[in-house]
């Protein structure tokens, strides 16, 4: 007795594929996994209009036939017939959204290639009509060559026509075509572009603006050019909107260390508080108006539906160094925070490509270095305009934000050749509209921020600038000895020894007492300087603020070699135990750790030398 004919239903993920067959099997289905995978078979039961059953298997959703993921290789082995499986269907019903055609289209190119009877199910039309997009079915079906049904599996709409159609297809025994060969990459994109295009009617105003927008945000050459602008436009906004309330809140605190050790009498309690508390915390608390314009413009950027098309303009330079795209993802979300970026990798099949990405994720963070960077370009570099509505500081913070990201891809770079080598796996995004953020949303996502900011200044700074503080101001120097309390210190002690060990790239020993503190969180390399300033400061009452502190101690050239130093140094215990977590072992965070510090000591180096060099 012959087997029922099988027909695979296949298509992208969220093309209403599983809707379709629960809506053509009903209860008539039975769920297990695939011998020696754990993915999930689902198949069903389908009488044809002719009587006859046919056996319906829904295969995992798939962007194409190079396989990035267990699913996608078990529908790839399936409908190629390379695997044992299942045996190679008889019919394919490919399942496509009508609103995102063009990308469906890509793999239903692939998959009518491989010469199965193929029947095209236009999914989900009443979504794309209510979005103003009406298309020709029939132009698709004669540039596709194979039958196209319009359905809306939820409505269980077009699902007798669909029938009707299977039942002429596999009906009479059509053979199978040969298969023939397929253009790939760039080329199959632009075909499937296409023939979308030419299935289309009419279109509302809204997406045809959204088409001309993408042509020009997605453009090889103007793409990237537009990106850059608008991330050099936002580091320019950063200075300029935040310089008045960081002016605010920073002679807020400098009043405050005032009033405090005006209101105490000399003594622990006066130091602890005045020369820790305040002038440690209110160091770092000083750069929050510079931190929420930063989210300010991630939050518009994503909420906007641009943030997607910078991870794909960018998919094509993490493929230039061995990288899937799909590690964009994570290290756009490490620009913020290494530590969710590092836990973002779980979404990347490859091992190769996850453990890369983990390695260089704390290459990527920026917020974490911005009270570093703001400080220290606050004190050091001049804020004058180099050309119109262009400053030099906010140059340089730019400048610092491309070394982090060259950083990053020479080191995937060299790690994929390497200790990481291997092949890398394709990718498919999916662009979301266009859309105009909601002040509600912008407004509670900046306070999100500002409160784990300020909790964390309340807890990790403020616990280890107090330590730091104890280290500084014990053992007492002897009165009248004119010996500074710093120097006398434990921590100042602590300090000249390692000041050994930094002084040939430049550092001195104030930067060595903020190296050890700011492994917590780096934010504390800043809190860290304000507290030896404060306990050393004994002529201005505590009213100076830390940048006109730093400008007397500090040259140019060692200033730049301490931005550079946090270009590349290692982000913080809290990454390098998120990191273990997730290589499950010492060696790999060991590993980060050994290349992160080498590359800092390097780069720093050639910083402050070059800078001497040339007089600055």
């Amino acid at each position: 007795m012959n087997a029922a004919p099988l027909v695979a239903l296949v298509g992208n993920p969220n093309a209403g594929k599983s809707a379709l067959f629960n809506a053509l099997t009903g209860a008539r289905q039975k769920v297990g996994n695939y011998p020696g995978v754990t993915v999930e078979r689902k198949s069903g039961r389908l009488v044809l209009d002719d009587g006859r059953p046919v056996e319906l298997v829904d295969l995992p959703g798939a962007y194409s036939l190079e396989p990035s993921s267990p699913d996608e290789r078990v529908t790839r082995d399936v409908v190629t017939g390379k695997g044992s499986l299942e045996r190679r269907p008889d019919a394919l019903v490919v399942v496509i959204d009508a609103a995102n055609l063009d990308n469906h289209l890509r793999f239903a190119l692939q998959l009518i290639a491989l010469g199965l009877p193929v029947v095209v199910a236009l999914n989900m039309v009443d979504l794309a009509e209510r979005d103003g997009l009406v298309l020709d079915p029939a132009a698709l079906s004669r540039d596709l060559g194979v039958p196209v049904i319009p359905t809306v599996a939820v409505r269980k709409r077009g699902l007798d026509d669909l029938k009707a159609q299977l039942t002429d297809t596999i009906g009479g025994g059509a053979p199978h075509a040969e298969p023939r060969t397929l253009e790939t990459g760039g080329a199959l994109q632009r075909r499937a572009r296409q023939i979308a295009a030419s299935a289309v009617v009419s279109e509302a105003p809204a997406r045809r603006w959204a088409n001309m927008a993408d042509s020009i945000a997605l453009h090889p050459v103007i793409g990237p050019m537009l990106l850059v602008a608008v991330l050099f436009v936002m580091f320019q906004a950063v200075f300029s909107w935040a310089a008045v309330p960081q002016d605010l809140i920073d002679s807020g605190f400098a009043w405050l260390e005032a009033a405090v050790k005006a209101a105490l009498p000399d003594g622990f309690l006066q130091s602890m508080l005045a020369d820790g508390l305040i002038a440690g915390v209110g160091a770092v608390i000083v750069f929050l108006p510079q931190i929420l314009i930063l989210f300010l413009f991630i939050l518009v950027l994503e909420a906007s539906g641009y943030m997607v098309r910078a991870a794909f303009l960018m998919d094509r330079l993490m493929a230039t160094v061995g990288l899937s795209g799909r590690a964009f993802i994570p290290l756009l979300s490490s620009f913020a925070c290494a530590v969710p970026g590092i836990m973002a990798t779980r979404t990347i099949e490859d091992e190769k490509d996850r453990l890369t990405t983990i390695l260089i994720a704390p290459l990527m963070t920026c917020s974490a270095r911005w009270p570093v960077y703001t400080l220290i370009i606050g004190a050091m570099i001049p804020n004058r305009e180099v050309m119109p509505f262009v400053r030099l500081q906010g140059l340089v913070m730019f400048g610092l934000l491309v070394m982090g990201i060259a950083g990053a891809y020479f080191a995937a770079l060299v790690l994929r050749r390497t200790v990481t080598k291997g092949a890398s796996s394709g990718f498919m995004m999916e662009m979301p509209k266009y859309q105009m953020p909601q002040l509600k949303d912008l407004a509670i996502g900046l306070w999100t921020r500002a409160v784990i900011f300020l909790k964390r200044a309340g807890t990790i700074i403020a616990a280890t600038t107090l330590v730091l503080w104890l280290l500084l101001s014990f053992p007492k120097p002897p009165a009248n000895s004119g010996i500074s309390p710093v120097d006398y210190s434990v921590a100042g002690r602590i300090g000249d020894g390692i000041e050994v060990l930094v002084r040939p790239i430049g550092f001195n020993r104030d930067i060595a007492l903020a190296l050890l503190p700011a492994m917590a969180a780096r934010e504390v390399a800043v809190s860290a300087i304000g507290t030896v300033y404060a306990i050393d400061d004994t002529s201005a009452g505590g009213e100076d603020k830390i940048t006109e502190k730093l400008r007397g101690r500090w040259t140019l050239p060692t200033a730049l070699a301490f931005l550079m130093w946090f270009v590349f140094a290692p982000q913080c215990i809290s990454t390098i135990a998120v990191t273990r977590r997730e290589t499950n072992g010492w060696k790999w965070p060991a590993f980060m750790v050994g290349y992160l510090f080498a590359a800092a000591y390097i780069m720093a180096g050639i910083t402050y030398w070059l800078a001497v060099a040339a007089g600055l």
